[in-house]
């Protein structure tokens, strides 16, 4: 047997899966509560101790994990126009797989330094002008950023003409500054893995020894990359194929968790029809979008404010009945439903998620009149034809309803502005090895590929 271990240290639970190279199969998964606060050893070890050993004991050829323990990757992005700079670097930060507290726009104010200090991030991704565009928002906030309090890890992406000496003033008071590629060379062009590099690559080697992640890595070969980057990873790896094995094509992951729902599309995502233009920003082929307020625990009460009247009209029920089951997820975040009201409460919850995240993930059509009749002009990305959604996350993998609440992602005619897929094919990450996946994929891809084909079954 070749056994690969991979973990994912999550914010909640350390999670485990042990493949067999030779067999392509899993061998065992298990998770225990992530010990951040003492050493996060402990907590991989109870998990591990599930899983039955062979004769022998376990001898890994590989052991690789991911991490979004300690409040996960931290990112706080800043350019010059909101729509324009400002909103490239937060994509660059989202497809790095960090949390992104806060975009700011224009020069930095002493109130936005402030914001910076108490939301304590764990890299600033500062961006700004394009390649022979503004130089001074770069150097201006640049000085600015070296009145915080305390160092901070800083990427620059932005105006190559300035960014080594934007470098050198931050370099001053901050440490490590890296320069990456703009995140926007050219006006309208989006050009953000070399900062997703960059971002990786200061997680890696800074963020986390900050975190305490390093107590594992005497133990591993390398966290690798944060557990969203490795969901995508995955995604990635499963629409495009490798070499010889193909793909599933393009496709969408909506993975709904305790705390967040994130949407993962690998997909171009342009026009479907020809009377269509395509107006802001262009998108990202490998796009993810988190929702904090759209969790079936932590933030339960936000998801029910958000999907307003939706959630009482899905149920049939009174205020009264949606506050009890409410107060139950405050209780115990990690209760697994045990009456039919309860389970019938988390599918209710479960598909609003999915509709509102894979909502705002998706593009919009609008009608524009000009003096030559209307027009449709499409902002975002086309998701109508996408044939492929897979679900993932606790409540998708736990309730027997998994296909109804999935099925939240669905094109609503009722609101024909919101280009959802329409019809595609539901599947679920049966076994919860995405992460892992990602994971594997740094090191045997092609067997990463045919695992996920072969686990990732049609609902």
């Amino acid at each position: 047997m070749q056994a690969v271990l991979l973990i994912d240290f999550g914010s909640t639970y350390t999670k485990v899966t042990i493949v067999d190279l030779d067999t392509e199969e899993i061998v065992g998964t298990a998770r225990a509560g992530t010990s951040i606060e003492t050493n996060i050893m402990d907590g991989l070890k109870v998990a591990l101790a599930q899983i039955p050993e062979p004769a022998g004991g376990w001898n890994f050829v590989r052991k690789l994990a991911c991490s979004s323990a300690a409040g996960g990757l931290k990112m706080i992005a800043s350019g010059l126009v909101k729509e324009l700079t400002a909103e490239a670097a937060r994509r660059a930060a989202l497809g790095a797989g960090a949390r992104v507290l806060q975009v700011f726009s224009y020069e930095l104010t002493l109130q936005d330094l402030d914001k910076i200090t108490v939301s304590k991030p764990d890299i600033l991704l500062i961006a700004g002008g394009t390649d022979g565009g503004n130089k001074e928002i770069l150097l201006k906030n640049a000085e600015m950023l070296c009145a915080l309090p305390t160092s901070l890890p800083i990427v620059i992406a932005g105006n190559k003409a300035v960014s080594a000496q934007a470098a050198d003033i931050l370099r001053k008071h901050h440490d490590p500054v890296v320069v990456a590629d703009n995140v926007m060379p050219e006006l309208g062009v989006l050009a953000v893995e070399s900062a997703r590099l960059a971002i990786r690559d200061v997680f890696l080697t800074h963020i986390i020894k900050s975190k305490g992640l390093d107590k594992a890595e005497e133990f591993l070969e390398r966290i690798m990359m944060p557990t969203p980057a490795a969901v995508l990873s995955a995604a990635e790896l499963l629409a495009q194929g490798h070499g010889s094995e193909r793909g599933m094509g393009e496709l969408m992951i909506v993975d709904v968790g305790g705390a967040t729902t994130d949407v993962h599309s690998i997909a171009k995502g342009d026009p479907s029809k020809p009377s269509v233009m395509l107006k802001g920003l262009p998108e990202p082929y490998a796009k993810r979008t988190v929702e904090g307020d759209l969790g079936m625990r932590y933030s339960s009460e936000a998801l029910v404010e958000a999907s307003g009247r939706r959630l009482f009209d899905y149920l049939g029920w009174t205020d009264e009945q949606v506050a009890c089951q409410l107060g139950l997820c405050k209780e115990n975040p990690w209760r697994i439903p045990q009456t039919e009201e309860e389970a019938k409460f988390d599918r209710a919850m479960g598909r609003m998620a999915v509709s509102l995240a894979v909502e705002r993930h998706v593009g919009t059509v609008e009608v524009v009149y000009t003096p030559f009749g209307a027009t449709y002009v499409q902002h975002g990305k086309d998701l109508t034809p996408l044939p492929v959604v897979i679900g993932t996350g606790g409540v998708l993998l736990h309730h027997p309803d998994a296909l109804e609440i999935l099925k939240g992602a669905v094109f609503n005619p009722e609101e024909p502005t919101l280009l959802k897929p329409q019809k595609a094919s539901y599947y679920l990450d049966k076994e919860y090895i995405l992460a892992a996946m990602g994971l594997l994929r740094e090191v045997a891809p092609q067997v990463a590929l045919r695992m996920m084909k072969k686990y990732v079954v049609k609902l």
